[in-house]
């Protein structure tokens, strides 16, 4: 199966990296992605493009190798979350808020799932480790809460109401929560 093959190819890709506040394997993050959305139900290709998200943007892969290992439908969905590194925090930000409010829904599937991950570790961090969390990041706690905050508002646009994941509802809680 395609989504076995992008875990496989995720993991190597990844070996050696960490998360930034811990010594866990990065690769725990994509993994959780890609299970978050085939827990939903979601298709092959948008599984594979979860454990595949971070890899044009944090190895030298680049989204030509995706495409030919995995097809066009996974590449446009990696490189639709692919952030440009060259450009500031704010921008590459700016420009996701942005992208996010009128993107397909799998998409929105594929971004949320990520930025739930992300803070639901972020939470755990800050529970242990405190404020420090945020010397390993380019933004502040005030930016950090801005762009969840916008990503969270925008998330439901052009959504009916059967198209919304649970998940989506969790990440809008996990915003409130953490970002008082």
């Amino acid at each position: 199966m395609k989504k076995d093959h992008a875990k496989a190819f995720a993991t190597k890709a990844h070996q050696g990296q960490v998360r930034k506040n811990s010594s866990e394997p990065y690769i725990t993050h994509p993994i959780r992605v890609a299970e978050r959305l085939e827990k939903e139900g979601c298709s092959d290709d948008l599984i594979s493009a979860g454990y595949l998200h971070d890899v044009v943007e944090d190895t030298d892969i680049c989204i030509e190798e995706i495409e030919q290992q995995f097809g066009k439908v996974v590449a446009e969905l990696v490189a639709s979350h692919t952030e440009d590194k060259s450009k500031s925090w704010w921008d590459r930000k700016k420009q996701t808020v942005d992208h996010l409010k009128d993107a397909s829904k799998e998409i929105k599937y594929l971004i949320i799932a990520d930025k739930l991950d992300n803070l639901l570790e972020l939470e755990k961090e800050h529970a242990e480790l405190g404020d420090a969390i945020w010397k390993n990041f380019n933004a502040d706690y005030s930016q950090q809460k801005w762009y969840n905050q916008e990503i969270a508002k925008q998330m439901y646009a052009h959504l009916t109401a059967n198209e919304i994941p649970a998940y989506f509802k969790e990440y809008e809680q996990a915003v409130k929560r953490f970002f008082k």
